[in-house]
């Protein structure tokens, strides 16, 4: 999934729209919800590779996903799915954007959305 399909569909799916806020990293995105407390859901990030662990070289897309801690282990056993960048690793994930299916994208999302609130 590419950037601008990956941020329309969470604008349609949670009503709310990437907030910038960090001047260093003018492309870190992150979404928060639309309550009063804005608890991020989700952190949209281009990181270089080998920050990742990759030796791919270039930049690669992640967005940081919570998700429940018994979970994390099996999840990182899927190709794209990584330990987190700069999160809790016992708590959240970093999902390769365009390696990831689409279909396992958004239920990592929406599982991250509810686990936020």
């Amino acid at each position: 999934m590419n950037r601008n399909t990956l941020f329309d569909g969470i604008a349609k799916r949670y009503g709310t729209l990437p907030d910038y806020p960090w001047a260093k990293f003018p492309e870190y995105a992150v979404f928060r919800h639309t309550d009063g407390k804005r608890k991020w859901f989700a952190v949209y990030m281009p990181v270089a590779a080998e920050k990742l662990g990759l030796h791919s070289g270039g930049t690669v897309a992640v967005l940081n996903l919570k998700c429940p801690p018994e979970t994390v282990g099996s999840l990182r056993q899927i190709s794209g799915i990584l330990p987190a960048y700069h999160m809790n690793k016992a708590h959240w994930v970093s999902v390769m954007v365009e390696t990831v299916d689409d279909d396992l994208l958004w239920y990592l999302l929406d599982n991250s959305h509810s686990l936020t609130y």
